[in-house]
């Protein structure tokens, strides 16, 4: 099995990189919240400071009035075999303390960083990590010292604030409870003591600590407390004697004061039975054995959370996309997948996986239908335009049989409005092919995170599609040119195969309107040409959207980013690099993912080998 040594050490290193990821606690179910920890619980003036520092064996935290704690301090003890003792800090990796009173003052310049020079707190950690061949392995988090009122400088929330920060620690159910109490107050009005009984009412994780027994009236004693007689806990009282103001004033060293605190129960007649169970020496041991205890026992559940926040950073990470390669090869692969990805969406639009193509067979089936009726064949095949086209084209030799050159004036110019109805198609088509695009790089969510290939995909999509809308442009009009440059001449030998109507019976044979250009006579050819025009319409009607579809949408489909690709294989790894570029917050909040995802599984890592050695 693991040593205690290995495990307490493994949880340390796992809390400081959680803090450097801003996993701090108090926020929440995480990694931090997990972890076991001894969370130091007491009121102003309770004694806490001296009882973490009897712990160490160093003068090292700052004193003075009102609230010197502001932002709970992560003090992490490591036991080395020999040589010199040093401190270091967390937010100041590559400097190492080997004066402690150095150290204070690091403690308060660092508290007031954060909180500035006022009075108020901060849930931020500051991490200490000592090193000492007089420590036991231990991490203790020294909390704010509980108060009843605010002082000057303080805001009037400041009792609540500071009573919800030190919850939020002592509320987790992995977190040991090291509640002070100084023995000349009544232990029912012990503001730790209140505090853990609410959050620990059974006292399993709570343990109980009695300072300032020196300093009791005479014939007074806190054995009662000690022996759990006036509170029990599940664990053993212990009781500290601390260092008096004196000692302190004249700087006694903290080896000299445990050895005074360990013959003060020696021969303490009140407390000599328990002499072994007693002093800041005894309750550092108990609290690392313990700690270690609980630890072992929350192996699988920190493991289990671990594997959960594992599954979910990597699922995170998939939903807004993995680093991008620094390589240029690797960069101009990655383009071309999300160019594919794109292309895959804008292809569905079109074969009917997503909405949006069946607009093109709106085009053809409504638009150019509505369109082809619309054109004015009335006006142009009207008795007085059909006589003044044949009379037009006739000139000065009028026609003998049939005025075919009228014919085919009058045939080309009804043509020539189809070209109106066919470019309008081309566009409608056009409007549609440009609105998927836009529609399908939006839906692409592989490059939701690069805007700026976005734009480019978005750029080169549409000039390919000016450049099919072109081609599809020429392709239709010579559809119609080509019914105008060769017309159809059985249509026209049937025609004439067909009997004449005779004329009216009261007919007057010498009325002017029975010449050539008779009202019936030119009906007749209007009638003839918009037969014809029926049949081209008819004609165009199928061929215009063959062609359209052909330019436009098949090339689409085929070759919308053809170009594009050639262009972006010829580029240099700069401006592949710029095309990747990303959302400036999506990149740090993938940055921060990645690291949490190292730190977890490092830890789960790091928890295989060393739980079970």
């Amino acid at each position: 099995m693991a040593t205690m040594e290995s495990l307490i050490g493994l949880i340390n290193k796992i809390q400081r990189a959680c803090t450097v990821l801003g996993d701090h606690g108090g926020q929440g179910m995480s990694l931090w919240e997990a972890l076991p920890s001894v969370a130091v619980v007491g009121g102003q003036s309770s004694g806490k400071s001296s009882v973490l520092e009897s712990i160490v064996g160093r003068d090292f935290l700052p004193r003075g009035s009102g609230i010197v704690t502001r932002r709970p301090l992560v003090l992490q003890l490591h036991k080395t075999e020999s040589g010199a003792e040093y401190a270091e800090f967390l937010h100041a990796p590559k400097k190492r303390f080997s004066d402690f009173a150095a150290v204070r003052k690091e403690i308060a310049d660092e508290t007031d960083r954060i909180t500035g020079k006022t009075k108020q707190i901060s849930n931020i950690p500051i991490h200490l990590s000592i090193y000492s061949p007089h420590v036991v392995n231990l991490t203790l988090i020294d909390l704010p010292g509980l108060t009843k009122v605010a002082v000057e400088g303080q805001s009037d929330s400041i009792v609540e604030d500071i009573e919800n920060m030190v919850r939020s620690y002592v509320e987790k159910p992995n977190s040991i409870i090291l509640a002070i109490s100084p023995a000349n107050q009544d232990i029912a009005t012990s503001d730790a003591i209140k505090l853990a009984r609410e959050v620990d009412p059974t006292g399993e994780r709570t343990f109980g600590v009695v300072t300032k027994l020196d300093l009791m009236d005479k014939g007074t004693n806190a054995v009662d407390v000690l022996e759990g007689r006036a509170y029990r806990l599940q664990h053993p009282w212990v009781g500290i004697v601390n260092r008096s103001q004196a000692d302190i004033n004249k700087n006694v060293d903290m080896i000299v004061a445990r050895r005074k605190e360990r013959e003060y129960f020696e021969t303490s007649p009140d407390y000599g039975h328990l002499a072994n169970k007693m002093g800041s020496e005894y309750l550092a041991k108990l609290l690392s054995k313990h700690l270690e205890l609980v630890i072992r026992q929350r192996i699988p559940s920190i493991i289990a959370l671990i594997n959960k926040t594992i599954d979910e950073l990597n699922a995170e990470l998939d939903r807004i996309g993995r680093p991008i390669a620094a390589d240029g090869g690797a960069q101009l692969y990655m383009i071309l997948e999300l160019c594919r990805a794109f292309d895959r969406v804008f292809k569905e639009h079109l074969d009917g996986g997503r909405p949006g193509g069946d607009r093109i067979y709106g085009v053809f089936d409504n638009q150019l239908p509505a369109a082809l009726k619309k054109l004015p064949f009335d006006r142009h095949l009207s008795l007085r335009n059909v006589q003044k086209v044949v009379t037009q084209a006739d000139g000065y030799q009028p026609h003998l049989i049939a005025p075919e050159q009228g014919y085919r004036r009058l045939i080309d110019g009804s043509i020539s409005y189809f070209k109106g109805p066919a470019e309008a198609s081309v566009d409608a088509v056009h409007f549609v092919l440009k609105e998927l695009v836009r529609k399908s790089i939006s839906e692409t969510e592989e490059l939701k995170r690069f805007p700026t290939l976005q734009n480019d995909i978005a750029t080169a999509a549409n000039e390919a599609l000016e450049r099919f809308r072109e081609e599809s442009r020429k392709t239709v009009l010579r559809l119609v040119e080509m019914e105008s440059s060769y017309l159809t001449v059985d249509f026209f030998r049937k025609l004439h195969m067909e009997p004449e109507k005779k004329p009216e019976k009261n007919a007057n044979p010498s009325d002017p309107n029975n010449d050539r250009f008779n009202d019936n006579y030119l009906r007749r050819i209007g009638s003839n040409v918009n037969a014809y025009i029926g049949m081209v319409c008819d004609t165009l009607k199928n061929t215009i959207p063959k062609a359209v579809v052909y330019c436009q949408v098949r090339e689409a489909k085929r070759s919308l980013l053809s170009n594009f690709y050639t262009q972006v294989g010829r580029r240099e790894k700069e401006r592949l690099g710029a095309m990747l570029d990303e959302d400036p917050q999506l990149m740090e909040r993938r940055t921060q993912i990645a690291k949490r995802l190292e730190l977890y599984k490092s830890a789960r890592d790091e928890i295989d080998a060393v739980a079970w050695k």
